[in-house]
C-alpha cells in the first residue's frame, strides 16, 4: 500500500473527499420583496423583520433602512374581503400598486415568512418600476385557501363585491326590525334594501378594487329615510296618474326582486356565460327577469290589480307598501326551473364578438313631441314622467338605468321628456358606465324585452360600439351613401298622407339640433369612465377612460329585430372608423357635407331606391369588418355573418320595393 493511504475499515473503498468552493461558504443573497398591504407602512414593516425602508435616495442611510421605490405588479387586483387583510388574487385586467423594497436579508424574509401565514403563498413576479422591469418575490393569494376561507362560492373577480354586499345586508337585518324573525319583517328588509339600491349600486362601484369599506362610512350611507309619497296623494295635480304610477312601481319591484334571485342563486351559471368583468355584470339575469314577466302577462296583471285595490294610497299606503308587496309576489312567483330554461335557451344562442356594445332605449306617449314646451295633448298615462322620481322609479330602475331625459342636458327632479333606459350606465349623466355585451344577439334580445316590459310607446333607440385604440383619433366621415342605407334599415320609413314613404325621423326633426346651429343628431363619440370614480390603483391609460361611437339614428319599434342592424354598424365601424356625423363645426367647414346634409333632407322627404351599386359597396364594407373583427380574421361562425349579411341585402330590397310601389300609386 502506498506511503501516507490507508483503507477504511470494512469498506473496501478509498475515502471521498469533498472540496468545498467558496461559493458555498457565501449566505443566500437578500432578496427583493414587492409589498401592497399593511407592510407598505415602513414602521409596520420594522416592527415586523426589525428593518425599515425609505423611498428617498440616500448615501448616508443606516443599516438597518433599506431602499425601495414604487412598484406596479400587473395582472393582479387587492382586494380585502375581510375588512382586514389585503390580498392579490388574479385578474388580467387590473394592477396591483404597491412598493418594491431591495435586498431584503434572509433573515428578514423568514421572519415576514410567519408574519403572512398561511393564507399566502410566496411567488417570483415581474414588477414594473420607473427604471424597467424588476424581478421579485410577493405574497400572493393563493385561490384554494382563499374558497376555504372564505367559502365554496369564493371567485377571483367577485370576492369583494360579494364580501361588500353581505355586510350592506347585515346592516339591513340589524336595522329593520331587529331581532324579529318573520317573513314580514324580512320581506320588509328586502324591500328597504330595494329602495336604497342607488346607494347600494354606488358602495360597491365606487369601492370595487379599492381599500376596505369602513362600518361607519356603510352606516352613513345607507341610514338614509325610506322615501315616501304621502305627501303628495292629496295633491289634485297627480291624481289621474296615481295608479299608473304604482302599478309600474309595484312591477318594477317585481323586476328587482326576480333579478336579484337569479344573480345570486345562478351567480355560478352566469359567470360561465359572460366571464369578463369589463362587461355589466347584471344583463343576463336582467333579461331572463324581463322574459320572465313579459311571458306572464295575464299573471302579471292580476298581481298589478290586486295591489292597487287591496292598497289604495289615500287609506295611508306608502312606497315601502307597494315595494314590499312586489318582493312578496316575486318570493311566490319565482320558479328556478324557468331559469334553468331560460339560461339553455341563452346558452344555445349566444353570439359573443369582440367589439362591446351598449344601448339606450327612449320611450315616449308622445313621441317627438315629448320634449316640447306647452304642449297641447300631455300624456294621459304618466304626464311626462313628471313625477318618476317622487314614485323613486329612478332608485328602482338603476339596474336598467332608468332616468327621465328632457334632451337639455341638465335632466332634473320632477323635469318632463323621455323615459330612458341604459343598462350599464352607473351614473344619471352617463359618462359613467360598462358597456351591455359583445353579443349582438344579447343586445337584441334585452332590446326587445325592455320595449315589451314598460306600459309606454317605444319612440328611439341609440347604439353604442367601443372603439379600439387604434381607432381613437383616426375616424373618417360616413359616406352618404352609408347614411341612406342606415337610415332604410331603421330610420322609421313611414307612408305619407298621400302614399309616398319617407324617412320619420328626418322629416320629424327628431335628430336635428338648432340651438348650435342646424347639425345632425346621426352618431356622435365620447368618453366614458367605467368607474363612479378614479382607482389610484389602476394607472392603465388606454383602459380608463375609453371611447364610445354612438348612433343616434334608429327608430325603435316594437317586435323588431335590431340583430342585423347592430351587426351592419359592427361592420362598418370595423372595416372605415366613421366618427362624428353631422356635427354643426363639420357643416360649417366643409361645402361638400353641407351639399351631402341637404341631399340627404331632400332624400328622407321624398327616397328614391338605393342603387344596386351602392348596395354592394354598403355590404362589402360590412362584410369586411366583420371578416376582420378577430386580428384579420372573423370572430363570429362564417354562417352567422352569411345570416346577417342575407338579413341586411333583404331589407334594402323591400325597401326598394315599397318605393317603387308607392311611387307607382301615386302616378295618375
Amino acid at each position: 500500500m502506498p506511503a501516507g493511504s490507508r483503507r477504511y475499515p470494512n469498506t473496501g473503498r478509498m475515502p471521498v473527499i469533498r472540496v468545498f468552493m467558496k461559493k458555498d461558504l457565501l449566505p443566500p443573497k437578500p432578496v427583493n420583496l414587492f409589498v401592497y398591504g399593511s407592510l407598505r407602512e415602513p414602521s409596520i414593516f420594522e416592527s415586523v423583520c426589525g428593518y425599515s425602508f425609505s423611498l428617498k435616495p440616500s448615501e448616508s442611510r443606516p443599516w438597518n433602512v433599506l431602499r425601495a421605490e414604487l412598484a406596479m405588479l400587473p395582472n393582479y387586483r387587492r382586494v380585502s374581503p375581510d375588512n382586514v387583510y389585503f390580498y392579490a388574487i388574479p385578474d388580467v385586467n387590473a394592477k396591483v400598486q404597491g412598493f418594491i423594497i431591495y435586498d431584503v436579508p434572509n433573515s428578514a424574509m423568514a421572519v415576514i415568512d410567519k408574519y403572512e401565514g398561511k393564507f399566502y403563498e410566496r411567488e417570483a413576479v415581474t414588477l414594473r418600476t420607473a427604471a424597467g422591469p424588476a424581478e421579485a418575490q410577493a405574497y400572493l393569494a393563493s385561490p384554494k385557501n382563499m374558497r376555504k376561507r372564505f367559502g365554496d362560492r369564493f371567485h377571483v373577480n367577485l370576492i369583494h363585491e360579494l364580501w361588500l354586499r353581505k355586510r350592506i345586508e347585515k346592516f339591513f337585518d340589524m336595522n329593520t326590525r331587529p331581532g324579529e324573525k318573520s317573513m314580514d319583517a324580512d320581506i320588509e328588509r328586502r324591500a328597504r334594501r330595494e329602495l336604497l339600491g342607488t346607494t347600494e349600486r354606488d358602495l360597491v362601484v365606487s369601492h370595487l378594487g379599492q381599500d376596505a369599506v369602513s362600518d361607519f362610512y356603510l352606516e352613513t350611507e345607507l341610514n338614509r329615510p325610506t322615501p315616501s309619497i304621502r305627501h303628495l296623494v292629496n295633491t289634485p295635480e297627480i291624481q289621474p296618474y296615481v295608479e299608473n304610477y304604482i302599478g309600474l312601481l309595484i312591477k318594477q319591484s317585481l323586476l328587482n326582486h326576480f333579478e336579484s334571485m337569479i344573480y345570486a342563486r345562478f351567480r355560478f351559471e352566469l359567470d360561465q356565460l359572460c366571464t369578463s368583468s369589463r362587461y355589466y355584470n347584471h344583463v343576463l339575469s336582467l333579461l331572463i327577469a324581463l322574459r320572465m314577466i313579459n311571458s306572464n302577462r295575464q299573471a302579471l296583471e292580476l298581481i298589478l290589480r290586486r295591489g292597487i285595490e287591496t292598497m289604495p294610497p289615500k287609506d295611508g299606503f306608502d312606497l315601502i307598501d307597494y315595494v314590499k308587496y312586489g318582493v312578496s309576489a316575486a318570493e311566490n312567483a319565482f320558479d328556478p326551473r324557468v331559469v334553468q330554461g331560460n339560461l339553455q335557451s341563452i346558452r344555445q344562442n349566444l353570439q359573443p364578438g369582440l367589439v362591446p356594445m351598449g344601448a339606450e332605449v327612449e320611450l315616449s306617449n308622445l313621441g317627438y313631441r315629448a320634449i316640447h314646451k306647452n304642449i297641447a295633448n300631455q300624456d294621459p298615462v304618466f304626464d311626462g314622467f313628471h313625477y318618476f322620481s317622487d314614485f323613486a322609479l329612478d332608485v328602482l330602475s338603476w339596474k336598467m338605468g332608468g332616468y327621465v331625459d328632457d334632451h337639455s342636458g341638465e335632466s332634473s327632479h320632477g323635469s318632463r321628456g323621455f323615459l330612458e333606459l341604459a343598462p350599464g350606465r352607473l351614473n344619471t349623466l352617463g359618462e359613467v358606465s360598462k358597456p351591455v355585451t359583445a353579443d349582438p344577439w344579447v343586445l337584441n334580445q334585452l332590446i326587445n324585452e325592455i320595449v315589451s316590459f314598460f306600459p309606454v310607446n317605444p319612440h328611439s333607440l341609440h347604439l353604442s360600439f367601443q372603439l379600439r385604440r387604434t381607432q381613437v383619433g383616426k375616424q373618417t366621415v360616413l359616406p352618404l351613401s352609408f347614411a341612406k342605407c342606415l337610415f332604410v334599415m331603421a330610420g322609421g320609413t313611414q307612408y305619407s298622407e298621400n302614399g309616398r314613404l319617407w324617412i320619420s325621423r328626418m322629416e320629424n326633426e327628431e335628430i336635428q339640433r338648432k340651438d348650435f346651429g342646424d347639425e345632425l343628431m346621426f352618431a356622435r363619440t365620447s368618453k366614458r369612465k367605467p368607474r363612479m370614480s378614479p382607482d389610484p390603483m389602476d394607472v392603465q391609460p388606454s383602459k380608463y377612460p375609453v371611447f364610445v361611437h354612438q348612433y343616434k339614428f334608429m327608430r325603435l319599434e316594437r317586435r323588431a329585430s335590431y340583430e342585423p342592424l347592430i351587426l351592419a354598424l359592427k361592420g362598418i365601424q370595423l372595416s372605415i372608423n366613421p366618427g362624428d356625423y353631422l356635427t354643426a363645426a363639420q357643416l360649417e367647414a366643409s361645402a361638400r357635407l353641407r351639399r351631402d346634409y341637404d341631399e340627404l333632407k331632400a332624400w328622407a322627404a321624398n327616397p328614391a331606391p338605393i342603387a344596386r351599386n351602392t348596395k354592394a359597396k354598403f355590404m362589402d364594407t360590412i362584410y369586411d369588418g366583420l371578416m376582420h373583427e378577430a386580428h384579420n380574421k372573423p370572430y363570429h361562425k362564417l354562417h352567422y355573418i352569411d345570416w346577417a349579411m342575407a338579413a341586411i341585402d333583404l331589407q334594402i330590397t323591400l325597401f326598394n320595393k315599397h318605393v317603387e310601389a308607392s311611387g307607382k300609386q301615386k302616378m295618375p
